[in-house]
């Protein structure tokens, strides 16, 4: 089991940015996909961003063109650069390893103050 450590959340402004980070344990990091989810209060987990262990990208359509999702394979590290952010964007944030979807962090909060 891969240890997912997010941090970076915060309080923000409607139109600031936020960058999110993602440690992985292990070795084997750079072998396989990740990605970012969230869960707003009463809603239910939604997809937000994944990348390869090519460094292929795709992104849920509300956030395309303002999240940026990558990651450095050295420091086993995942990141979700968010920016132009709204009130809607407000969550706990998790990342995942693999589309296999069992292997979550335990979430950091992302508020956006309108």
């Amino acid at each position: 089991q891969v240890q997912l450590v997010e941090s970076g959340g915060g309080l923000v402004q409607a139109g600031g940015s936020l960058r999110l980070s993602c440690a992985a344990s292990g070795r084997t990091f750079s072998s396989y996909g990740m990605g970012w989810f969230r869960q707003a209060p009463g809603k239910v987990r939604e997809f937000v961003a994944a990348i390869s262990w090519s460094g292929t990208t795709r992104y849920a359509d509300s956030v395309k063109g303002r999240f940026t999702i990558s990651r450095d394979n050295a420091k086993n590290t995942l990141y979700l650069q968010m920016d132009s952010l709204r009130s809607e964007d407000t969550a706990v944030y998790f990342c995942v390893k693999d589309s296999s979807l069992t292997n979550w962090g335990l979430g950091t909060q992302v508020t956006v103050s309108s």
